[in-house]
């Protein structure tokens, strides 16, 4: 028995306006880690994922709601 690669499927035909969204989410994508560069650095702010994201900060075991 020899050992082949399963097949890939085949791909399917994007249309004119898929490519273009392709296109422009790959720009927008680019501009964004961009501006992340750009931006400076946080100084004393907290550590690890971004806690406003969650709607609070903790600050030793203690969380402050926004």
């Amino acid at each position: 028995m020899t050992d082949t690669p399963p097949e890939t499927p085949p791909q399917k035909e994007l249309t004119p306006a898929a490519k273009r969204a392709l296109a422009e989410a790959a720009e927008r994508r680019k501009a964004r880690e961009a501006a992340d560069k750009a931006r400076p650095n946080e100084k004393a702010g907290p550590k690890g994922a971004e806690p406003t994201r969650y709607g609070d900060w903790e600050r030793g075991g203690i969380a402050y709601d926004f």
